[in-house]
């Protein structure tokens, strides 16, 4: 069983740093690597395939350093995001190319099993110009396959695939995830992370923010402290009654292109959607407007690296 390790690593564009001091080890099972989009997923799964150098720090394969470590792609596969660029071949040759390029014994046969394993038997001699983009993601997972590599990297493998195809891949990757192979993903979606990930890295603006347990970390996510902006008709009334409440850190008076509003920070989300009705109604006063001002997941990722 092999294992995946990056030790400080950083990888910078001139005045533009992409990764930040990353240190983390991918073993065995299904990793989701979460953030948001241009936090440096792609980044570090290049690194980590070695297609790309870290400008500092190391990423080493069962502590052989990947880069420019030619033996280290035979235990490495990778299905990058970008489109598949030899759309004329068909899904058989183009799985049969890669077998062919690993310089494997019987390429016919690793490619025939390759593309079983992905479940594209049937539309294996048709031109990958005609796929679904499910259909692409299998072919380039096939490819990726197709020398029974022991680390398998995936970046965005979700993107703008159906539910079924998207089901279908997260039943494959759990399979792998199960035969010992260290499977990881790049997402930038919780739920999808959430099916078939328990351990996962989150990496924020290229730096490493958690580790660990999926469920322990989505709940730091989810009991972080929230915040809405609230118009209603009587603003500083709500707000008196609302700074008397426990779930309610604070509360502040703003002014709004729309009029004025309040901004209400929340730690008990349950107690709160409670407690503003039944405010808002034994003060009759009439709640206009609620809206959460920090859902995005950039904000959920950055109160991770505060925390």
């Amino acid at each position: 069983m092999s294992e995946l390790v990056l030790e400080k690593v950083s990888r910078w564009y001139g005045n533009v740093v992409a990764v930040n001091d990353v240190t983390m080890s991918i073993g065995p099972g299904v990793t989701g690597l979460l953030g948001p989009n241009g936090a440096g997923k792609s980044t570090l799964i290049a690194m980590m395939a070695g297609f790309l150098a870290p400008s500092a720090g190391a990423v080493t394969l069962d502590g052989s350093p990947v880069w420019r470590d030619v033996g280290a792609y035979r235990h490495l596969g990778l299905v990058p995001e970008r489109e598949v660029s030899f759309s004329y071949l068909t899904g058989r040759q183009f799985v049969q190319a890669s077998a062919e390029l690993h310089r494997l014994p019987s390429a016919r046969t690793a490619t025939q099993r390759a593309l079983e394993e992905v479940d594209l038997v049937e539309a294996a001699d048709r031109p990958i110009s005609t796929y679904s983009k499910g259909m692409r993601q299998r072919a380039k997972l096939a490819s990726a396959l197709v020398h029974e590599p022991d680390v398998l990297l995936l970046d965005e493998p979700f993107n703008g695939v159906d539910p079924r195809q998207r089901m279908h891949l997260m039943e494959l990757l759990t399979r792998m995830g199960e035969q010992g192979r260290a499977v990881l993903f790049s997402s930038h979606i919780l739920e999808e992370v959430e099916h078939i990930a328990r351990h996962i890295e989150v990496v924020v603006a290229g730096r490493h923010a958690a580790s660990g347990d999926f469920g322990a970390i989505r709940r730091l996510m989810t009991d972080r402290p929230s915040h809405y902006t609230v118009r209603s008709s009587d603003d500083r009334t709500l707000a008196a009654v609302l700074m008397g409440e426990s779930s309610v850190r604070g509360v502040g008076l703003i002014q709004l292109g729309t009029g004025p509003a309040l901004t209400v920070e929340v730690t008990d989300m349950g107690g709160f959607t409670t407690a503003l009705p039944r405010l808002a109604r034994e003060h009759r006063i009439t709640v206009r407007e609620l809206l959460p001002t920090d859902e995005s997941l950039e904000s959920v990722f950055t109160y991770l690296v505060q925390s």
